[in-house]
This record gives structure tokens, sequence and C-alpha cells, in this order.
């Protein structure tokens, strides 16, 4: 398998674009790792990994859309994006994943990568915009790797994203990037209405057959002004999503990505860890994109590397999560970031300002934390990864206190036999989205 992936990697990809991406995000990235856990022994801190949404626009509305992507459109400028980039690099960082909105709606966006052709960028993108003139503009450059999001057949496409023939014109930019050679992953926010198409073997070939070289598995979270509940994972269908990240990459010779858990299997936060914080269209910096809360900002007068180090509001998010849960906090525990916001006297960074409101309307539920179905790595590339770049750095042994865990689950079971009342959600399995060749 690993032989196969290795040839996929020299016969489907432009060489100089391996090269590339080998340096800047692999060798540099372990460093930019390295600094950050040597940071951490002195006390300080700083994450080796920053989010940035570049703009709030896009050209669908996507159910679960957390953003204000209706709103009057805003952006970060290339100034304060390359300043920004700057003061990362200076610490060590090489890698930035850029979001939205879709970030290619950003008018400047090639100019942020022309100008920081010395770091790895991977954009999380609906595709829509690549044409063949953008995919040879990001082979030229040669730090851009886009992630293109597929969310179901035809019609799921289109209920899920909120617009008409979705997966047609998400696949002609796919094609696009692929014919050009990019180094291309596709990516899935997984839920109720999609498992069963694209949790599966025929789909991963499908992709190795096209040639996208990574793939990326979120769970979907029920969040923002239309979280639509309905369609989020059971705790079971979590554990099956897992079970076939883990067992996809031991036989596929396809990169797996996924940022919930560790090499024995634990569950994590990349927020809570401290792996990765957010910087919003406003520039606001949050704990991560789903949660729009905050009390700095890049355009603050003082450096990046201050802001970050003497934040207390981002330091007690990542210890107030770590203490309750190795989850994701706003699945699970949306009362605490109540809480921290109150305390810290938070901004709301969004437009329609409801942010409060629209966490105190959270149904607690299970995310990645399983406690004892853990299902460890069997590939021992991606064992030996984890355990060296991407894990807990010492957060939940330093902070997590089990006695202050509260099981959704058990909530759930609670107060349905209190009412007597059960409910499930019927799962329809639809055909594999159809693919142009």
């Amino acid at each position: 398998m690993y032989l196969r992936l290795a040839q996929r990697f020299l016969k489907e990809t432009d060489k100089r674009l391996l090269w590339k991406a080998a340096w800047t995000l692999g060798a540099r990235g372990l460093w930019s790792v390295h600094r950050h856990k040597r940071r951490l022994k002195k006390g300080e801190f700083f994450p080796p990994f920053l989010y940035m949404s570049v703009i709030n626009s896009c050209n669908l509305r996507c159910q679960g859309c957390w953003v204000d992507v209706g709103a009057k459109q805003n952006r970060i400028e290339v100034e304060a994006a390359n300043k920004t980039i700057a003061e990362a690099k200076a610490m060590g960082n090489s890698f930035f994943g850029i979001l939205g909105g879709e970030p290619f709606m950003h008018k400047d966006l090639m100019k942020i990568f022309e100008a920081n052709r010395d770091v790895y960028f991977q954009v999380f993108t609906n595709g829509h915009f690549i044409t063949d003139e953008v995919a040879a503009e990001l082979r030229r450059l040669g730090n851009v790797t886009p992630l293109i999001s597929v969310e179901g057949t035809e019609i799921i496409s289109d209920s899920r994203r909120g617009r008409a023939e979705v997966l047609n014109h998400t696949m002609q930019g796919l094609e696009a990037a692929l014919r050009n050679k990019l180094l291309v992953g596709v990516c899935t926010s997984v839920c109720k209405s999609n498992i069963d198409d694209l949790v599966n073997n025929a789909w991963v070939d499908r992709l190795i057959e096209m040639g996208v070289m990574y793939c990326w598995y979120h769970i979907y979270r029920p969040v923002g002004p239309e979280p639509n509940p309905q369609l989020a994972l059971s705790s079971e269908e979590q554990r099956r999503v897992r079970q076939f990240v883990v067992d996809t990459r031991a036989t596929k010779p396809i990169i797996v990505i996924d940022a919930y858990h560790d090499d024995a299997g634990n569950a994590l936060c990349p927020a809570a860890t401290g792996f990765t914080h957010h910087v919003g269209p406003w520039g606001d910096i949050e704990p991560c994109p789903v949660i729009q809360l905050a009390t700095d900002s890049i355009h603050d007068e003082k450096p990046l590397a201050q802001t970050m180090n003497e934040s207390s509001f981002l330091r007690d998010f990542r210890e107030l999560t770590a203490q309750h849960t190795r989850g994701c906090v706003i699945m699970e525990r949306p009362d605490l970031l109540v809480e921290l916001a109150e305390k810290h006297n938070a901004r709301d960074t969004t437009v329609r300002s409801e942010v409060i409101d629209e966490l105190k309307k959270v149904t607690p539920r299970r995310s990645q934390f399983q406690p004892g179905d853990e299902i460890p790595e069997r590939s021992f590339v991606y064992r030996w990864a984890k355990k060296y770049a991407f894990n807990d750095f010492g957060t939940y042994s330093k902070h997590f206190d089990v006695s202050r865990y509260e099981d959704p689950d058990a909530a759930g079971i609670r107060a349905a036999g209190e009412s007597g009342n059960s409910s499930t959600v019927e799962n329809k399995h639809s055909d594999l989205p159809i693919i142009s060749n």
C-alpha cells in the first residue's frame, strides 16, 4: 500500500509541487510543531497552525453554516493577511488553512499566495471558482493545495448546499485542479444524509482513480443560525466513521486526514490542545472557526505573538474545555462557552449578533469523545506521525478531570426515559455521486 501511494505521488502530481509540499508542509511543518513543544516547556504559547477565514461571502448556502455568507462582504485585505502570516512565520509556522465563505471569491487571494511562497496553504473550497486558468496559476505558485468539499450525490448536494447543480460545478473545479497536476484533496462534512454514500470503499476508490491524493472526513456540527440537528451523527455512526478512517489509512493508497484523535485513538480538540486557533474575516482571533467569540484581533496594535501568549480568553478556553471533555465543546458543553463569554466579556464576532442565543439552544450530544470505544491507528506511519506531531501535547493529562465530564448520551437516555419517548432519524441510502471522466 505504501509503495502504491509513493508511486501515485511520483506519477500523478507535478514533481516541483510534490517537493514543495514535502519540504514546506512536511519538514518545516514538523519543525514548527517542535518549536511549539519547546515554547510550551517554557510556559509560552503560539499555535503552530493557523486557520484564516479571508472572506465571509460564499456562492452557496450550506446547511449548518455558521458564517454570515449573505451579509455585506468583508475580507482580510492583503496587507493585513501578509502581516499576520509574517508574524506567524517568525514563530516558525509554515502551514496555513484558508477558509471563507468561499476563499476564491477574495479578489486578491492569489496575491496573498504570491507574497508568501515560502509557506504552504490549504484552501477549503467548494471548487466552483477553480478554472483551468486558476489551477494553472496555483501550479505556477506551487504552494497551495485545494481541499474541495463534496457533500453527496447530486440531489443531496443541492439539498445540503442550498443551490442547484452544485455537484456538477464542484466536479468541474476538481477536474481542472487534477488536469493541472495539483496536489488535490477532497473533504466531506459527514452527516446522516451522506454517510452511506461517501464513507465507503467505492467512493475512496473513485477518488484514487481520479487522482485525488488525500481526503478529509469532518463530522457535521449542528451550529449556526440554522443548525439542522437532524443531520448530526449518532455515537454509533461517529464510531463507524472513525473505524473507516483507520481502516482506509492501513489499506488504501490515499492519505486520510482527521483532526480528532491521537495515535491511540484518544479523542482531542485541536483548539483545546493549542494546535490551532482561527482568524475570522473581520480579523477576530477565535478559538476555532465554529466558536465565534473573541476578545482579540489581528488589527490590535500589539504583536500577534504577544496577543496569542497573553490572551486570557484563549488560555481560559483551552483550560476550561480540557477540564471537562476531550471532545468538541460546542457539541457537548455549549454552556461552558456562554460562561466563558460572560467572564471575559467576549464579543460576538458575527454580523447577526446571535451567537449566545444560538449556543443556549444547542442540545448537547456526543462528539469525537467516545469513552471506552477508542480505536487506535493501524498504520505505523500514522502512529508515528501522530505521536510526534499531532497529539494533546500534555493538555489532557494536565487538565482533564473525568469527574467533570457530562456524557450527553447518558443525559439523553435519562431525558428519554423521563418523557417516555425516543426518536430516531432515518438514514436513506442513495447512489454514489455521478462524476464525469
